[in-house]
């Protein structure tokens, strides 16, 4: 896993790495005194290395996050402010874009262990993705709707994909070109992209969030329809619950 991991990581920064190296070489020859070919180029470049400090910066915190992934939180939190702090963070990504973006909390929302800080890191790359895709289907008003509301514990069956005892659920749902199902079950790993997206980006959003859910001992359902959006839920489990599991031994102390 660690050889493919490098793999990976080599060849996305390889890419950047050789466009620059191309650019700069027909800077210093070709395109030495061609005033707007260099202007052209110096923005492609400045792109490609925005592209790779983006990628550094996605590879360092997945390492932070798997550095204490066995180890949950415990902390215990409201998660609607932890929501309401994302959204704001993710306000600049609405900016000059055409896209409702509306936040729904439901009354008296339970608390959770969790890390206030990686909850936020999860809603902003699950926002961000909703943000970059709602708007690819012409003719439709993109719109990305975020809900907060408490679990309703269930049974366990085929369309009860949470567990008993309740807990929290948060739903970040476009109405973007979805994503066909074959592709589904391989959005959470690492530098992986689906192929045909014009929008691309790391490769590692997904990733993040999947190992941050784990170390909550949480759950992540994605779902997709093409041509009608794709919304991603994350559950987490009550506070309650996960004192009780540390009081049983069955949660290592941090």
């Amino acid at each position: 896993m660690r050889g493919d991991f490098v793999a990976h990581a080599s060849h996305e920064l390889r890419t950047p790495l050789a466009a620059l190296s191309g650019f700069i070489e027909t800077l210093r020859g070709p395109a030495a005194n061609d005033a707007p070919a260099r202007a052209r180029f110096l923005g492609i470049m400045a792109g490609q290395a925005e592209r790779m400090l983006r990628l550094l910066d996605r590879l360092s915190y997945l390492s932070r996050v798997q550095m204490v992934e066995h180890q949950r939180p415990r902390t215990r939190i409201d998660v609607a402010p932890v929501v309401a702090r994302a959204m704001d963070e993710a306000r600049p990504l609405l900016e000059g874009a055409d896209i409702t973006c509306a936040l729904d909390v439901a009354p008296d929302i339970m608390p959770v262990m969790a890390d206030g800080d990686q909850i936020v890191q999860v809603m902003l790359n699950l926002v961000g993705n909703a943000i970059r895709y709602a708007p690819g289907v012409a003719g439709r008003r993109a719109r990305v709707d975020v809900t907060v509301a408490n679990a309703t514990g269930r049974d366990g069956g085929p369309h009860a994909p949470w567990p008993c005892g309740g807990g929290v659920v948060v739903c970040v749902r476009d109405n973007g070109p979805g994503i066909p199902a074959r592709y589904l079950p391989r959005v959470t790993e690492q530098f992986y992209r689906v192929p045909g997206q014009v929008q691309q980006g790391t490769g590692l959003g997904l990733a993040i969030v999947k190992h941050i859910v784990d170390r909550h001992g949480g759950r992540l359902q994605i779902e997709s329809r093409e041509g009608e959006g794709t919304s991603c839920t994350l559950w987490l489990p009550p506070a309650e619950e996960g004192a009780r599991d540390r009081r049983n031994g069955a949660i290592p102390p941090a």
